[in-house]
């Protein structure tokens, strides 16, 4: 078994990776790993912006305040504030490394500053509507001209190196690394190093209908949660209530700045109510509620009228104003013979971001010595009960840092790694029934989005469960004879982040934020977390 020994292993290059790669990178060496292409993760994705205090008349009270009242009051105010209070300094050192952020478009303002969905203020930096990948490109660049980094690809975690693998078992739970399938050899490697971080981003291809990249299966939580993480709201899955419908293209996100600069949702012609706004009825701050009140409106009248999809309607700004603010949505759509400077764009809710996740401190720490984590993967108790729009990737770069500096730090406590037992490769039977791991992953995709979607209720939850205990069963089996495949790695974390998030749903006896249930339609007045431990 190939074995390499870093000084601190990144699992995860995206904007939580590469931000805590740049900044480990000043004096240790870092091995950062991708299951795909450097870029393939949900950062390059990220259309709309970061969300930062950076105008006169807004303040970290009121990006606060709007965070908390998202987050239905779930969220730990600590948190918040730390993010919210590191968020201009973030932005500073994106410009630094030349993410080219939109001009401000009155004389004397530095940026231009957008308004999101659930934000009091304009305070979202963009990079038109593609600021994602403006910031995947600085960040990669910067990784890459450091000596200090290594970039790998196609390398696919399959579990945490921690002391149970040691040729000497201790019982501390210290985690060493990640043993990874190597997709070049068709083996498995393991990477060693004093600290690891985690930076796999969410479980969004658990559900059926979903905004996040193919490689967003929930690796990261899954093998915390093997190793002996706790994890938390994982019931918190949030669904964006604008994915274009179109039946060839089935994951392109329309951004919440569209609804954030003047556009209407709408109920489409032939049905009664047709052409009208539709969300006046449902909140006073209409289509700039937060995003799981406009998801669920949006989704009620979907079951209403029996629609496929609802309208987003922006035509009635100038032509050259929505060109200007949205081109990559503009030049995307008009490939579909959808001119959205003329007609409205179809859309409906999907799977967006995973609220919950493992469990953190302020300085990145898990549960596990050894084991940091930063971004989607994590419940560091920034979003609570619903993320606010472009607080994503914000966390990202706090605590990519946070986590950074800490093992700066603390170098000199973190012992070395000790001699592990190699993976167990005796298994090298292939399987004939690939097509059997295929079929289990539209299932779990399937019953998530039917029983465990944005409207629940207990009998649909436990249907989900009994379905997952029968999935687990075959997949356990399957996992223990056959050679492991990237397929089959997907697969079992895919089921056990169902398995976490039935759980944590069934848990909750309300309705809070992104889980809303029939059964239980009241909010309790204590906000608690769900808190789950192996």
């Amino acid at each position: 078994m190939p074995t390499t020994t870093h000084n601190v292993i990144i699992i995860g290059s995206g904007a939580a990776g590469l931000t805590a790669a740049i900044n480990l990178a000043q004096d240790r060496k870092v091995l950062v790993l991708a299951k795909g292409a450097l870029d393939g993760g949900s950062t390059n994705w990220a259309q709309g912006g970061i969300a930062a205090v950076l105008d006169a008349g807004d303040s970290f009270e009121a990006h606060v305040e709007d965070t908390m009242v998202a987050g239905a009051g779930l969220n730990d105010r600590a948190t918040v504030e730390f993010v919210v209070s590191e968020a201009p300094a973030a932005i500073e050192r994106l410009a630094k490394l030349g993410v080219p952020f939109n001009a401000g478009e009155d004389f004397g303002d530095r940026w231009h500053l957008t308004r999101e969905g659930g934000h009091s203020h304009r305070r979202i930096v963009h990079v038109d509507d593609a600021t994602g990948h403006a910031v995947q490109v600085a960040l990669l660049k910067a990784a890459r001209a450091n000596p200090n980094i290594t970039l790998v690809e196609d390398l696919i975690a399959i579990d945490l190196i921690t002391s149970r693998h040691g040729e000497r078992y201790s019982g501390d739970g210290h985690v060493w690394g990640v043993y990874a399938f190597n997709k070049k050899t068709k083996h498995v490697d393991a990477l060693l190093g004093k600290a690891t971080i985690l930076c796999t981003g969410g479980a969004g291809r658990t559900y059926l209908f979903s905004t996040a990249p193919r490689g967003a299966t929930g690796d990261g939580i899954a093998m915390a949660w093997r190793a002996g993480c706790r994890v938390s709201n994982m019931e918190m899955n949030q669904f964006h209530p604008t994915c274009l419908y179109n039946l060839e293209v089935k994951n392109f996100l329309i951004t919440e700045a569209v609804r954030g600069e003047g556009g209407h949702l709408k109920l489409p012609p032939g049905v009664p109510g047709g052409g009208e706004r539709f969300m006046p009825r449902f909140d006073p701050r209409e289509e700039l509620a937060p995003r799981d009140v406009v998801a669920r409106a949006i989704d009620h009248e979907i079951k209403r009228l029996g629609l496929d999809y609802v309208h987003l309607d922006i035509s009635h700004k100038p032509p050259e104003f929505v060109k200007h603010h949205f081109p990559t949505i503009y030049a995307r759509l008009l490939d579909l013979d959808i001119d959205i400077t003329k007609e409205p764009i179809p859309v409906v809710p999907a799977q967006h971001y995973t609220c919950g996740g493992v469990v953190i401190d302020l300085d990145g720490r898990t549960d596990l010595p050894g084991l940091y984590a930063a971004g989607e993967v994590t419940e560091s108790g920034l979003h609570g009960a619903n993320r606010l729009a472009s607080n994503s990737l914000l966390e990202c770069f706090v605590f990519g840092e946070a986590a950074a500096s800490h093992i700066r730090a603390h170098w000199d406590e973190l012992p070395a790694p000790p001699p592990i037992r190699p993976w167990d490769e005796s298994r090298v039977t292939n399987s004939d029934e690939e097509v059997i791991v295929q079929h289990n992953w539209k299932e779990i995709r399937r019953f998530m989005w039917d029983y465990v979607g944005i409207v629940r209720t207990t009998k649909r939850l436990e249907r989900a469960q009994h379905r997952v205990a029968l999935l687990a069963q075959e997949v356990d089996d399957y996992y223990g004879n056959f050679r492991v495949t990237p397929d089959l790695i997907e697969l079992r974390n895919l089921l056990e982040v169902a398995r976490l998030i039935v759980r944590s749903a069934l848990h909750r006896k309300e309705s809070r934020g992104l889980h809303y249930t029939l059964d239980y339609p009241e909010t309790l007045e204590a906000a608690v977390d769900t808190v789950l431990a192996p």
